[in-house]
This record gives structure tokens, sequence and C-alpha cells, in this order.
């Protein structure tokens, strides 16, 4: 058995993990790596293995960075089947859909700036044709379901607790006489987000590969994290300001407009027009009702009813169209704009930014983590100037990072997470983390005793 570590190694988007078992290949994820948009088209475009050679994919949740490279690689030749939970397979299904019109879009766009200066015009890396072909390679499974993924491997999900669907993934391999369970964490979540159930923690694994995102921190607690928000609103909104909030549109934009309901309805903040700028999040809403085995008996229940206040807002408006986006941005009143993607480098809510990021009383709200080269991380660290669609432009802007909003595990559940397999486990790899907080996690797992920890090159391949 040998693991190909090709994405989220060294880095924490484009996850990809390539297993060669039995003689069989079974990829892992397969997202898209966001960073310096001159290295990130090449590097989504281009697989370090033929598609054409790969049995199955096992998906661990919808996020882009996870399964946005998916029509690219049934592109380039992948027949087989896409394993998620079901709630992950219709989300899958409309996000890579978005993408590829968001991309779609944004070569239009950039390719009309590059006409200006006699450039040659720039391809999307796949279509909307391309993502639809894929959307129906998905095979979804239930929660504790066993499903042969290849030939000698049994794969199981269990609930991650990231986003709607998400799952940390159990395979049970056999391969030449020999039994290895394998444990892939995918994203591994919070307990007590809201919406979501808490992750389920992995048992009696020989070999994990766990990610490493916050392995250098612990999350401030919620409640802080809370009311650091609710004042980056309060005092934008009173100087007259927009908030623009750069959210992945599903999970963490419901729980931001989950709290924006609560601090309108408490009176901590003025009750000004929220809008949430994604059409995918108005289609994932949909999702989230069909797929009430993903949450409590509570939630189940408000969102079977339309009652959940992440779903039905007095203030809220979910936009539906290019013009209704275009029209925010002629606006000059208070209000808050959601909008993907997460990491501010594609789709509308870089229109927004650009729209808005020289105005000294608005505030661009950063929310979640920004990989490095990417635009969010840029705003993040910042700088006084960010290039945007090929011109440059200066923040006058405010810009706020809260942290606690995380959707991700930080430094003690991830500790807890990797000692619960301590005394079976032969070996964890960790992914889907920067060098820094991969080594603070290795440190303190070593601290406990537990030292079989490797953090993987990008294409790395190791032999089990």
């Amino acid at each position: 058995m040998r693991i190909n570590f090709h994405g989220a190694a060294h880095t924490v988007t484009g996850s990809q993990h390539l297993l060669e078992i039995n003689g069989s290949k079974l990829l892992l994820d397969c997202g898209l790596y966001q960073g310096r948009r001159a290295d990130t088209y090449e590097r989504n475009l281009n697989f370090h293995y033929d598609p054409k050679t790969v049995d199955a994919v096992i998906l661990s949740h919808a996020h882009i960075d996870h399964a946005g490279n998916l029509p690219n690689l049934a592109k380039r030749g992948f027949e087989g089947l896409i394993y998620a939970t079901r709630a992950t397979a219709d989300l899958a299904s409309l996000m890579i859909r978005d993408s590829a019109h968001i991309q779609e879009s944004d070569a239009e766009f950039v390719n009309k700036k590059r006409a200006q200066r006699s450039e040659p015009p720039i391809e999307p890396l796949y279509t909307e044709q391309d993502a639809e072909e894929v959307a129906g390679m998905f095979k979804g499974v239930d929660y504790v379901e066993a499903f042969e993924s290849i030939p000698g491997v049994i794969a199981r999900f269990y609930e991650a607790g990231h986003i709607l669907g998400s799952a940390g993934v159990s395979l049970e391999i056999e391969e030449k006489g020999r039994k290895i369970r394998l444990w892939f964490s995918g994203d591994i979540g919070r307990y007590k987000l809201p919406l979501l159930r808490d992750p389920v923690l992995p048992d009696a694994a020989d070999y994990m590969i766990m990610e490493s995102t916050y392995g250098d921190k612990p999350h401030r607690d919620p409640e802080n994290a809370y009311t650091e928000f609710r004042d980056v609103v309060k005092r934008t909104v009173e100087r007259g300001g927009k908030v623009i909030v750069p959210a992945f549109a599903v999970g963490r934009t419901q729980e931001l407009v989950y709290n924006l309901n609560q601090m309108m309805s408490d009176g901590d903040v003025p009750r000004v027009p929220v809008y949430v700028d994604s059409p995918l999040a108005v289609n994932a809403t949909d999702v989230f009702k069909r797929h009430l085995e993903c949450f409590d008996d509570e939630t189940a229940r408000f969102v079977a009813e339309a009652r959940h206040p992440a779903l039905d807002f007095k203030m809220l408006t979910y936009i539906r169209n290019v013009d209704e986006s275009k029209a925010l941005n002629e606006r000059s009143d208070p209000m808050i704009i959601i909008s993907a993607s997460g990491m501010a480098e594609t789709g509308r809510v870089v229109h927004h930014i650009r729209n808005n990021i020289e105005n000294p009383k608005n505030t661009i709200c950063i929310v979640s983590w920004q990989a490095p080269d990417t635009m969010g991380r840029r705003l993040a660290d910042r700088e006084p100037q960010v290039r945007i669609f090929g011109e440059v432009y200066k923040r006058k802007c405010d810009i706020a990072t809260i942290g606690g909003l995380s959707g991700h595990a930080g430094q003690d559940l991830l500790v807890k997470y990797a000692l619960s397999v301590k005394d079976t486990v032969k070996q964890i790899f960790l992914v889907h983390g920067e060098e820094k907080q991969a080594m603070t996690l290795k440190g303190l797992l070593k601290d406990q005793k537990l030292d079989r920890i490797h953090y993987p090159e990008l294409h790395e391949s190791v032999e089990l």
C-alpha cells in the first residue's frame, strides 16, 4: 500500500491524497489549490498522476479546496464513482457548478482587461458543462454505512462537524493477507457549532491522515468571537459604512447570519440590511432542508418548518442575480454584505472589495483562515495596496480579523483527536496545515508520548 500526498501538503488548500492498494487507485478528495494566481492555474490544471488510472474518489466534504477540482479530474479521463455522504453529494454538486460559473465569469472579466492591454485571453479551468457531467458521478452514502470503494477497501463515513455532510473516513484495508485500518480526518469541526452535530473521534486506527490547520493555537471562546464581530458591525454601521465579509457560502455564511439575527433581535447593533450575495447560498438552503439527518432533533424541526434563524431572517436578503449584486455597489447606505469566496480569490466578493476598499468608512471583515498568497491573506496582513483584476487599489478601509468563528478544530481538539488513536496508531501524517502549525502540533503530541508523526512534502510518496 502506498500513499501519495498530492495536495494540502505543507499548505492548507488543494486536499488530494492518492492511495495505491491491490493494484487499484483510490483518491481521497480532489480540491482546488488556492494561492498566488500565477501558480494556481498551472498547479490545478496538471495532475501528478494520470486521472484515467484512478478507480474511485472518496470525498470528505464539499468545500472547494476539497472538491473543487473534480470536474478537471473527469475532464482528463476519470470515469469512476465519487463516494460522499448524501448531503455532501448534493452540496458538492451545487458548489462545483458554482465554481465553474465563477471561473467562466472571472475569465470573461479578466479577458476584457487583457484585451485592452493586447494580451492573449485565458481559459477557465473548467466549464459549467464539465461540472454538470461530474455531478452525475456522485454516489451518496449514509453515515456509518459500509461500502466497498475499491477491491479490498471497506469505507465508512463518520460525522466531522465541519460543514453540512462533512465526514471523517474510516478505511478497512485488506491487501496481500494484511489488514490495515486507515483514518482520514478530512476537516475536523468544533464542538457546539450552530446547526451541526459534534465531530466523532477516531478509534483503533493503524494509520491516520489528519489536518493540522490550527495546530499552533486554541480557538478563542465563541462568545468572544461573537462580541468582536458585534463590535465591528456596530462601529462600521454607526460611521455610515458597509461591512464586507468574504465567507464560504455553506457553513460560515449560515453561522454569520445566525449571529447577526441575534445581535439585531437583542438590540446590540442597528437593524440594517444584510445581504448574502451568493447564488450558491440560496440553493444551499434547500439542501439544508433535505438533509435533516445531519442535525439534532431541535434544529431538524426548525429547518423542516423553515423557522431556523440561520435560514429565515427578516433583515436578510439573498441576492439572486448579477444586476442585484451590482446595485449594492451603487448604494452608500450602511449594510452588511456576506459573499463568497471565503479567501476572496474569486466570485462576487472580489467585486465588492474592489468597489469598497478605498472608502475609510467601510470594513472588510476576515472571519476564517486565509491561505498564503490569496487576496484574503493580503487583506488580513493589512497590506497598504492590493492588486485586484490586474489593477492596484489603495486600502483605505478598516480591516477586522476574527479568529474564533472558524469551523476548524483548534489546537486542543486536534490534540484530543490524535490522542484518541495513541494506543494503536503506527504513524500519523499531518496535512492541511502550514509548517509552523504542524510542527507545533507535532511537538505537543510528542510531549504526550505520541511521536510517530510525519509531515509529508508535496508529492511525497510513502509505502505502508
